[in-house]
Parts: C-alpha cells; sequence; structure tokens
C-alpha cells in the first residue's frame, strides 16, 4: 500500500530515537560504542565503528519486520483482515504499548547476556564485529523498546504493509544518539559524561509524554473505530 505521509515517518523516526536513548538500550549503546572505540585508535574510525554498528541494529529490526509484517500480508485472508480491521486493532494495541511505556503494567522479559570473551572476539573483529554487535545487542529486547517496536513500529508497518521502509526509519532513529555519543566520547569523554546524565533526565520525560500521546491516541482510535463513540 505504502501510502503513508510526512506524520507516519516522524512517527517511526522519533519512535526510534526515543528508543535509543530509553535506559536499556542506551546503556548498551554507550558499552558497545566505547566498546568498539577502544579498540580502534582513529576518532573517525571510531564514529565508522558507531555506524557499522548502527547497521548492524538497522538490520535487526527490519529481518523481524519482514518476517512479520512481510510473513502476514503475504497470507490472502489475513492481509485482506488487516485492511478491513488494522484501525481497530490499533486503538487496543497503542493502549497497551502506551501502558507498557509509561510502566504503569510492568513488561518482564527474558534476561540476554553476552560473555566478555564473545564481546571480545567481535570487538577485535573490526568493523564486521561492530555490525554483529548491533545485531545482537537489538534482539536483546529491553521492556520499553519492545513496547515501542511491537506495539507501535509493526503495527503501523501492517497498517501500511511497510516491510522494509518504517522499519528502517526507526532503524535511523535509533542511529542519530548513537552516532551522537560516539562522536562525543571520540573527542572528550567528560562532555560524554555530562550528555549522558543530561539525556537520561530529558529521556524520563519524553518517555513520559510519548506514553501519554500512545494513551490518548489509543483512546481515540478505541471509541472512534472500535465503539464508534466519536466520529472525528
Amino acid at each position: 500500500m505504502m501510502d503513508f505521509g510526512a506524520a507516519q515517518i516522524a512517527s517511526v523516526i522519533w519512535l526510534g530515537i526515543l528508543t535509543s536513548i530509553s535506559p536499556c538500550p542506551l546503556a548498551t549503546n554507550i558499552a558497545a560504542t566505547t566498546y568498539i572505540g577502544k579498540q580502534i585508535d582513529s576518532r573517525y574510525a571510531t564514529i565508522l565503528a558507531a555506524l557499522a554498528y548502527t547497521l548492524g541494529r538497522t538490520l535487526s529490526y527490519m529481518v523481524i519486520s519482514i518476517l512479520i509484517v512481510g510473513g502476514l500480508i503475504s497470507i490472502p485472508g489475513s492481509s485482506n483482515f488487516l485492511q478491513a480491521h488494522m484501525n481497530q486493532i490499533l486503538g487496543p494495541v497503542l493502549l497497551i504499548a502506551g501502558l507498557f511505556i509509561l510502566d504503569i503494567v510492568p513488561l518482564r522479559l527474558p534476561n540476554v547476556s553476552f560473555s566478555m570473551n564473545m564481546l571480545q572476539r567481535l570487538g577485535d573483529s573490526g568493523f564486521i564485529g561492530a555490525v554483529l554487535l548491533g545485531v545482537l545487542f537489538a534482539l536483546s529486547f529491553c521492556p520499553v523498546s519492545a513496547a515501542l517496536f511491537f506495539g507501535s513500529v509493526i503495527p503501523l508497518s501492517l497498517k501500511f504493509q511497510s516491510r522494509f521502509f518504517l522499519p528502517l526509519l526507526y532503524g535511523v532513529g535509533t542511529a542519530a544518539p548513537v552516532i551522537l555519543f560516539a562522536m562525543i566520547i571520540a573527542y572528550s569523554s567528560r562532555l560524554a559524561g555530562i550528555f549522558f546524565n543530561r539525556l537520561t533526565v530529558a529521556e524520563r520525560w519524553l518517555r513520559r509524554i510519548t506514553g501519554v500521546l500512545f494513551v490518548a491516541v489509543g483512546f481515540y482510535f478505541c471509541f472512534k473505530y472500535l465503539f464508534h463513540i466519536i466520529n472525528f
């Protein structure tokens, strides 16, 4: 279908940015960027390694989207059902995702850990290792990142039948703060600490605002498309 507009594009980029500055993804992003940077003695190479790490994360999101979105819309009955009822489905999905993001309803996920030996080998593998680190850390979803990706990006991709483009933009959104942080680390570790502290404070408020918006939009979709209480 692919008839989404600027609002959908801006939304998935913003969700990517919010994901990357959420506590758990931010910690893994910083750890990966710092770890990769220690293996490379050039500032530019550190930034390129961050780009490679971002590429790995983006590839993970795109592959997941291809499997879920591509699988569902390739089934004729499923595709027709989604086209006819996606607005009704989006309301409850966004409402529940908003509650997860606000941490009103806790989301428990299994912990995924990686051994130091494996990280050491990936770090020593240069840019290929950085890509693989991005793939691995993207697959270790935290509650907030899972709610943002599976509760918003995937439903939007299903609604607009976008296997690649919207997940790609989401991956690009996750890249912006990572690359910025890599540049700060490359030039000043002291500034990186200040930036991290301020970003942590800002993330709390940005996540709360986004969660409230999810709940509000979820209620709107429910009242409009599920219960037909409002018609605007």
